[in-house]
C-alpha cells in the first residue's frame, strides 16, 4: 500500500509531467485558454494514460523485454524484443486515442468540436508517451503500480492545465502590458506554477 501511495503522490506533484519534465507543453499552452475545454482535454489525457500504461506494462514484461517470453518455454528465454517497445507503445497509444475520439464524437460532440485538432494530437502527446517510457525505466513491481502511476500522472496533467486555464480566464480582465499578452504571460504563469509544484519535493513520503 505504501508503494501505491508514494507512486500516486509523486506522479501528481514531485514528478508532474508538465512542471517537472515539460512534457505535453504544446497542447498545455494551446488549450489552456478556457476551463471547460482544458478540463475536457485533461480528462482525455488522464484516461489515455490510465489505459495505456497497464497495457504497455504487460506487453513490456510478458512479451518485449529479454526473457519475457519464458512462459512459452525454456527455448524462448533468450528472446529479446525490447527493440520493438517504442513502436509497440505508440501503436497502443494511437489505438486508445482513436477509440476515445470515436466515443467523444458520439457522446460529447460539443467538446469534440471545441478540442478540434488537439484531440487526435493526444496520440503524439509526449506526456503520454513519456509515461510509458518512464514506466519502462522505473521497472515497477507490478501492473497495479503502473496503473497508479498512470492515474497520478493523468491527474497531475489535468491539475496543471485546468489551473492554467483558470488563471488565464481571470487575466482577461487584467491590465497586462501589450508585449506580455498571450504566450508571454502564459510562460510566466507556467514558471510560477512550476515553482509552486516544486515546493512539494520537500515532502517526505
Amino acid at each position: 500500500m505504501q508503494e501505491y501511495l508514494n507512486t500516486f503522490i509523486s506522479s501528481i506533484f514531485m514528478e508532474n509531467m508538465i512542471f517537472a519534465y515539460f512534457l505535453g507543453m504544446c497542447s498545455f499552452l494551446a488549450v489552456s485558454k478556457n476551463v471547460k475545454t482544458a478540463m475536457g482535454l485533461g480528462i482525455a489525457v488522464a484516461f489515455v494514460l490510465i489505459v495505456t500504461l497497464p497495457i504497455n506494462y504487460l506487453l513490456e514484461n510478458y512479451i518485449l523485454k529479454s526473457g519475457a517470453l519464458n512462459w512459452l518455454g525454456e527455448q524462448f528465454d533468450s528472446v529479446n524484443l525490447s527493440f520493438l517497445s517504442f513502436i509497440i507503445f505508440i501503436a497502443v497509444l494511437a489505438s486508445v486515442v482513436q477509440l476515445l475520439e470515436m466515443i467523444m464524437e458520439k457522446y460529447t460532440p460539443a467538446l469534440y468540436n471545441s478540442l478540434g485538432i488537439f484531440l487526435p494530437l493526444i496520440a503524439v502527446n509526449c506526456a503520454i508517451m513519456g509515461g510509458s517510457l518512464f514506466m519502462q525505466q522505473k521497472g515497477f513491481s507490478n501492473v497495479g503500480v503502473a496503473t497508479i502511476y498512470g492515474l497520478g500522472s493523468g491527474i497531475g496533467w489535468l491539475l496543471a492545465i485546468v489551473g492554467m486555464a483558470a488563471i488565464r480566464e481571470k487575466l482577461q480582465y487584467s491590465d497586462i502590458p501589450k508585449p506580455l499578452k498571450g504566450l508571454g504571460m502564459a510562460f510566466i504563469i507556467t514558471a510560477l506554477m512550476g515553482f509552486g509544484f516544486m515546493s512539494f519535493s520537500g515532502i517526505k513520503i
